[in-house]
């Protein structure tokens, strides 16, 4: 316990807390703007970033990693709160959290191990070009001093650390972008006109809705939908943070946490959030490791907001811009780019394909689906191509050897069954399948359609080598051997 407090809370704790403060500064304007897509107000966003930034630092499974108010998940809220309103937000909140709960229970959260490497570089990119393009609207149609409070805010970013290191560069890009805005009196964008920010602390509240069948159908649904993306995202997060500080995270742990921070935000009045990509690199490159750069994050945006409001208010957006381009270059895979030729096409078109899908969407979860689903079918296909059979004459020509090596299953059950050849005049077929394994039912059907083909034809069918694992898989659910057979092969 001790040693466990120490490494995750106090091995580094002057990066962590600075990291912690630009953090904050970069979660105020993503806050408000997020809460503007879902259709509420500021505080609701504001509220659920401290929260459960504050809650997943204790709870989580991935120290480091930042969670809050996320774009994803406002993008499914919109409807709920447009057609029924923020108490049934709040309530669907609820609901998400104890959705993720029980999916940390089931450990659902080792379905990661699905996600293949090619999935997670093309989420990354995507996500990196989404937050670059969250960035055009503050690049379009302003004034040249935006552009050069930009450029200026970039050269600080990438030449201070040139300098020292002892504090983040874009720390101090805010604090200087912010001062010579305040000094020339530039009349430019700050976070002040996204959106009021709030001037009290936030008290606990519970939704006012029936507490009936119906109300569970009206949120189940988008409770769901939050749970599943909430989740994807935040695993996703915790492996490309796992990557950058070459560390391990506990996946199963993690969905737990996202539950109870989300029903922790649900009682102050806060929407349901989740791990945060862009933030959680600027946390691990603002040097932020432990989990108490994620607890300070959360602190110092309500300390931020209560305290010095007003000068928040006045941070310039470009500022804040300067900084979310960092990341979007620094999230983007650029090595990918070069091993588009050198990896198999079939890892290529899997990366390419959760890019182009997450980018036109703005759906983190409809990307990943297709890459997985893209990632299942090249391995199925390069498994099913591993199937060979060589056939041999025996017993002078009264008997045909059939022997078979690799998988066969769905992919490949065909191949199998086309093997044979079912009108050579012959006494007796053997089936050597002891270097081949049966994985499904597709395939055990496969080999009934052979055995009752074969017998229909007078021959004499032997099946030899079956491990002790197609043998049980046979004897539940073969057919050929049980009566019915022939009369379920003529009703086919």
């Amino acid at each position: 316990m001790l040693k466990s407090l120490r490494q995750d809370w106090l091995a580094n704790v002057r990066n962590d807390l600075l990291a912690g403060l630009v953090v904050a500064l970069a979660l105020i304007p993503e806050a408000i703007a997020f809460s503007i897509i879902a259709g509420v107000d500021p505080k609701v966003g504001l509220y659920a970033s401290f929260c459960i930034a504050v809650v997943i630092s204790i709870v989580g499974g991935r120290p480091g990693m930042i969670s809050a108010a996320t774009g994803a998940m406002a993008l499914v809220m919109v409807t709920l709160v447009k057609q029924r309103g923020l108490d049934y937000l709040l309530a669907a909140t609820l609901l998400t959290g104890l959705l993720q709960i029980v999916a940390g229970w089931i450990n659902l959260g080792a379905l990661m191990r699905f996600v293949s490497r090619s999935v997670v570089t093309g989420f990354v990119n995507a996500l990196a070009i989404l937050i670059f393009m969250a960035q055009l609207p503050e690049l379009t149609n302003v004034t040249w001093h935006v552009y050069a409070m930009t450029a200026a805010g970039l050269g600080i970013i990438y030449l201070f650390p040139y300098l020292t290191k002892a504090v983040p560069s874009p720390l101090v890009t805010i604090v200087v972008l912010t001062a010579v805005a305040i000094f020339l009196g530039l009349d430019i964008r700050t976070v002040g006109d996204m959106g009021q920010l709030p001037d009290s602390l936030p008290v606990f509240l519970l939704p006012d809705v029936p507490l009936n069948l119906d109300t569970l159908t009206i949120i189940f649904p988008y409770s769901l939908t939050l749970m599943v993306v909430g989740l994807l995202e935040s695993l996703m997060t915790a492996t490309i943070v796992d990557d950058l500080t070459d560390t391990a995270s506990n996946k199963n742990r993690e969905c737990v946490g996202q539950g109870v921070a989300n029903i922790a935000a649900g009682c102050i009045g806060g929407m349901a959030g989740c791990a945060m990509i862009g933030q959680s690199v600027i946390n691990v490159k603002s040097g932020g490791r432990g989990r108490l750069s994620t607890f300070a994050a959360g602190v110092f945006l309500l300390t931020l907001l209560m305290l010095v409001g007003d000068w928040v208010a006045r941070i310039p957006m470009a500022a804040l811009v300067a900084v979310m381009i960092m990341v979007s270059i620094g999230t983007f895979n650029w090595a990918s780019l070069r091993n588009l030729r050198q990896h198999p096409a079939s890892s290529s078109v899997v990366m390419v394909a959760t890019v182009i899908v997450t980018v036109f969407t703005h759906d983190l979860a409809k990307g990943v689906g297709v890459g997985v689903l893209l990632s299942g079918f090249f391995f199925a296909h390069k498994v099913a191509m591993l199937f060979r059979v060589r056939a041999n004459s025996e017993d002078e020509g009264r008997a045909r050897v059939y022997r078979f090596s690799g998988q066969i299953f769905f992919a490949s059950a065909d191949r199998f069954v086309a093997s044979f050849d079912f009108k050579e005049v012959i006494e007796k077929v053997v089936i050597d399948v002891s270097k081949a394994h049966f994985w499904d039912i597709t395939a055990v059907s496969a080999l009934d359609k052979v055995v009752l083909k074969f017998r229909r034809e007078g021959v004499e069918v032997e099946i030899v080598g079956l491990n002790e694992a197609s043998s049980t898989m046979l004897d539940r659910f073969a057919i050929h051997d049980k009566d019915g057979g022939e009369d379920l092969l003529a009703g086919h």
